[in-house]
């Protein structure tokens, strides 16, 4: 296999692992964001519930992002790295 192709296929991998990752991510910012200012502006130190409303928030990003997520897995697979694997590269 020549450098070019691995190089091509594992940075498209890691781009694909950033796109499927940035909901989950950007949700759980913001959640920690909101609850972190609302701790502030309220003086109510509690662990819990920093913890609690974050996750949440990643659990409902993630049960509607799902069907995205599986479908860009099984397109890259598909589409780069089973034809590589065939070919014998």
């Amino acid at each position: 296999m020549e450098e070019v192709f691995f190089y091509d296929t594992l940075r498209q991998g890691l781009w694909l692992a950033v796109v499927i990752s940035a909901p989950m991510l950007a949700v759980a910012l913001i959640a920690g964001m909101t609850v972190g200012l609302f701790q502030a502006l309220t003086s109510i130190q509690e662990m819990t519930l920093t913890f609690v409303p974050k996750v949440g928030a990643m659990i409902g990003v993630f049960w509607i992002s799902m069907g995205f997520m599986t479908e860009s897995l099984v397109s890259f697979f598909q589409d780069q790295l089973i034809p590589l694997i065939a070919q014998g590269f």
